[in-house]
């Protein structure tokens, strides 16, 4: 096998972190804000990478939402914390659905889709999840979410969410309206979901737990 010689020139570093991390001339410089290096820092020295997922759609009529919010509840044996900070206990399934005037959502996509020849029936809800490794304290990713989901929905969109301890990975599980109380419908993109990731890790650090939201790609090339 052939050797490869490589060649510094004098007085150049023998890696240039400024221009490998040169996003192009829009920026300043094409320096690195203490922002993105300290991105780097988290990602080099594998930081734990929160987690966030939007559940399937699957079906999604008042029935199977009552049904999820149950299931997240554990029918009961678990407390769902609702957007305006109360603790329901119970089975609080029909009663949210009640609360959040779901059904009013409900004939307002079944009239939306018979005026569109029958595309896809709009969700009444988002399913999400908010994970962290194993190890991590519960109570801080429960606490995490509570702040992020505040800053994010409160005031426009209705919330519950569980925290669920039954796995090695503490989660929590959180049931969103689509329809904020303005009439705009919430569609969640790629971009929605980075920005996500990326306020739930910050506030999973404002609790002192070492969290990272890199991009899958980034991760994989590092």
């Amino acid at each position: 096998m052939s050797k490869r010689t490589f060649r510094v020139r004098e007085g150049e570093p023998l890696l240039d972190i400024v221009s490998l991390g040169r996003g192009g001339p829009s920026e300043s410089g094409g320096r690195l804000t203490p922002a993105q290096v300290e991105q780097i820092r988290r990602t080099v020295g594998r930081t734990p990478e929160v987690v966030v997922k939007v559940l399937p759609r699957a079906s999604n009529d008042l029935k199977a939402v009552g049904k999820h919010l149950d299931y997240i509840g554990r029918n009961g044996e678990l407390k769902l914390e609702s957007g305006d900070g109360e603790s329901l206990s119970g089975q609080m399934g029909k009663a949210l659905l009640d609360d959040w005037d779901l059904d009013i959502d409900d004939v307002r996509r079944q009239t939306s889709l018979a005026a569109t020849n029958g595309r896809k029936v709009p969700k009444l809800v988002h399913k999400l999840t908010f994970s962290m490794p194993p190890g991590t304290p519960p109570e801080k990713v429960s606490g995490a979410v509570r702040n992020f989901a505040r800053e994010e929905f409160w005031g426009q969109h209705r919330y519950a969410f569980a925290l669920h301890t039954d796995e090695a990975h503490p989660h929590v599980h959180l049931v969103l309206k689509a329809v904020s109380e303005q009439g705009v419908r919430l569609n969640i993109k790629k971009a929605t979901l980075r920005h996500w990731r990326s306020e739930f890790a910050r506030s999973l650090r404002q609790l002192g737990v070492e969290a990272n939201a890199t991009e899958r790609a980034v991760r994989v090339k590092t």
